[in-house]
């Protein structure tokens, strides 16, 4: 019956989920893994193995028909479909192989036996025909695969080559469209001062200027040599531009409020941790364990550093910027060669914001307090909130860090931690930290990827931020949420926060799950929204979190506990759970006054930059174009910007030329650059290599022994 065809025939099996074995040299069974069983029988054993190794192929194939599902129908790109083919040939090839060897083992036992036993039998050598014959037959069939592969591969290399012209021809394209519109903009902008005596307007500046950073982020990938200017130099500038994406760690000596009798009717199990109880989790690497074991003891008995605090810097200048004519003379040179006058920075390193985590310390203090770990986990939670606080008044980008730059914040006498900021890498850029205070530490191995969509640029940071409460073991991780900076070319910019930041606490599996709401124009919800769900090690509802990324973080209580999946679909019904009234794990800081004169700055970035003796020759505050800028000497900032990348330009190219001599002569490459207070190891929490700190730098800065660190200034 024709009707019938589309549908499954009573007594067959779907080869997708059949059970395929061999019980004997002749006999294979097929069946469904409950009623439906075939046992078939072959007329010698090469028959057989044809048969289940063509089974099999069907098998897997009928696997990657369910996987694709409709995938061919809605893709629209024509070499998608083809990809697919090269891709499902590939794992053909790859079953076939697995098949190959597998009979190539079992020819191999056979010959083993034999030359043990010494016995030449005519069944021994039936045996071992049996098994040579199923080898070749699986040989030839993953030879035959092979070249099948390869004539699919070089069929389809003509319709690969016309796509990556194709795509050539429209980056060409805009970048002739940018040039000529660069020339339309310097001829009409010579025709107005040309008619009129008014100059042109700060929006106008403000817009060009955002071109300039897409120009530079849009190549922020292409590989140059050129690594200190806006290919790398954007890559981490523009991330710096935003402090949202700067892996937060922080905590002052704030007064420590009592949590009420919230915490009477959590039940015993769920209390995280004892008073007394230290929970190191089992790691590998002594430099992590080293870290997670709590603060050095240079922490207590180290030279406290005095230093006079500011909460103010130098006004900025009003100097103006004629981007276009900038532009002009860049017509025809690489984007990645055009190097970005200090105009676009503000008076600090990136090292340095950084550090700016740690404003709101007094957070963690509080969550030190705690004695039931998901009461913990929620301060946790607001203290990573409360990074993203000034982004919303902070556009300009810091400066880059040149690599073995330095940053030390030693803020014990007041607010009770230090910090070390080390740049680690400069392609691609990374930055590593490591700070602590008597009742926690904190590290992180911090880089980020931008892209650029048209309208906006998207900051993804990467890497994971680690936190640790060594008096009860509690140790956290977390990854931080993607920034967004809209209206790169027209309009005003602004910056969103947008994505979900999952925070793990490793001694229990407690675990907090926060969303960041992308602003939308038909959104109900306020701008800027952050909601959340403290969850214990059993998936149950311990603390649900409310609040903005700019303004406060509240957190509440369940007052009945259930499981996570149920309370999505209470919201969702709009049936809310009873919870205790909300607490707040953060409130932002007014900022002073004057803020636009000052680049935006809070109490505490002001304090970064001031000058402090017995810093390291590396430190940022040492930076010559850095503290012209912040003197308001900005053609002194731009000469030293250059004297800086060039001679570290100068630098890698030397050891370039020694790399290839090395290899030229047969003799082992020279070891590039290796980080003087931090060293690469294996994150067994986030299975990644990172760089953690190596311990020593306090110690070697109370004795101002600094021969390890390079001449970068």
């Amino acid at each position: 019956n024709q009707a019938e065809m589309a549908h499954t025939c009573r007594g067959t099996i779907n080869l997708a989920g059949a059970h395929i074995y061999t019980e004997d040299l002749f006999n294979f069974v097929v069946s469904n893994g409950s009623t439906q069983v075939f046992h078939l029988r072959a007329a010698n054993e090469v028959e057989r193995q044809r048969w289940v190794t063509a089974l099999e192929l069907c098998k897997a194939e009928a696997i990657k028909l369910l996987e694709l599902g409709d995938e061919e129908d809605v893709s629209k790109i024509d070499i998608v479909p083809y990809s697919r083919s090269l891709g499902n040939k590939l794992k053909e090839l790859q079953t076939r192989h697995e098949l190959v060897v597998s009979h190539l083992s079992s020819f191999q036992r056979s010959i083993s036996e034999i030359v043990i036993d010494g016995s030449e039998n005519d069944s021994a050598l039936i045996t071992i025909s049996d098994k040579a014959s199923m080898f070749k037959i699986t040989a030839v069939d993953l030879s035959k695969a092979c070249e099948e592969y390869l004539s699919l591969a070089q069929s389809q290399e003509k319709r690969w080559q016309q796509a990556i012209d194709f795509e050539r021809q429209k980056r060409a394209a805009v970048e002739e469209n940018l040039e000529t519109l660069a020339k339309q903009m310097n001829h009409l902008e010579t025709r107005l001062r040309a008619q009129s005596k008014f100059p042109r307007s700060s929006s106008i500046r403000g817009h060009a200027r955002k071109l300039s950073q897409d120009l530079t982020i849009n190549t922020s990938e292409d590989e140059s040599d050129n690594e200190f200017y806006d290919a790398t130099d954007i890559t981490t500038d523009i991330s710096a531009n935003a402090p949202l994406i700067k892996p937060s760690v922080s905590v002052s000596t704030a007064s420590l409020q009592s949590s009420n009798d919230m915490n009477t009717e959590v039940e015993d199990d769920n209390d995280g941790f004892e008073a007394n109880a230290v929970l190191v989790p089992s790691c590998k690497c002594p430099e992590i364990r080293m870290l997670l074991e709590g603060p050095s003891k240079n922490f207590f008995m180290g030279k406290i550093v005095d230093k006079a605090l500011r909460d103010r810097i130098p006004e900025k200048p009003n100097i103006r910027l004629n981007l276009w004519s900038i532009l002009k003379n860049c017509i025809g040179k690489e984007l990645t060669k055009i190097p970005l006058p200090v105009n676009f920075n503000e008076p600090l390193s990136f090292l340095q914001r950084l550090t700016e985590d740690l404003e709101y310390s007094d957070i963690l203090d509080k969550a030190a307090a705690c004695t039931d770990s998901c009461e913990q986990l929620a301060y946790v939670a607001a203290f990573t909130v409360s990074s993203y606080a000034n982004t919303t008044y902070r556009i300009s980008k810091p400066f880059n860090p040149l690599l073995g730059e330095t940053f030390e914040c030693d803020r014990r006498s007041d607010l009770g931690w230090r910090s070390i900021c080390e740049q680690v890498s400069h392609h691609p850029p990374a930055s590593a930290q490591y700070a602590e205070h008597k009742d926690w530490v904190m590290w992180q191995d911090f880089s980020m990827t931008s892209k650029f969509r048209g309208k906006y640029i998207q900051i993804i940071p990467q890497g994971i931020a680690h936190l640790v409460f060594p008096k009860s073991g509690n140790h956290y991780t977390w990854r931080k949420v993607t920034t967004t900076v809209h209206n790169i070319i027209v309009g005003k910019l602004w910056v969103d926060q947008s994505g979900e930041m999952e925070i793990t606490n490793h001694s229990n599996r407690d675990k907090c799950y926060l969303k960041y709401s992308a602003y939308s124009y038909f959104a109900r919800d306020a701008p800027r929204k952050v909601t959340g769900q403290v969850v214990d090690s059993k998936r149950l509802v311990r603390y649900v979190i409310n609040g903005t990324w700019d303004n406060k973080i509240e957190h509440s209580r369940v007052l009945e506990p259930i499981p996570l999946e149920e309370y999505h679909d209470a919201v969702k019904a709009g049936k809310l759970s009873a919870t205790s009234q909300p607490v707040l794990g953060w409130q932002k800081n007014p900022l002073p006054s004057g803020r636009d004169l000052m680049y935006g700055f809070s109490s505490l970035t002001c304090s970064l930059n001031a000058p402090v003796d017995g810093v390291a020759p590396t430190d940022s505050r040492l930076r010559p174009d850095q503290r012209c800028m912040e003197k308001g000497d900005f053609d002194g900032a731009n000469t030293e910007k250059l004297r800086l990348e060039e001679k570290q330009r100068g630098k890698r190219h030397k050891y370039e030329a020694l790399v290839a001599s090395a290899r030229e002569s047969g003799k082992p490459p020279p070891k590039g650059h290796e980080p003087a207070w931090f060293k690469k190891v294996f994150d067994e929490f986030c299975n990644r290599d990172v760089h953690v700190y190596r311990g020593n730098y306090w110690e070697c800065r109370d004795i101002q022994e600094f021969s390890s660190c390079p001449d970068i200034y």
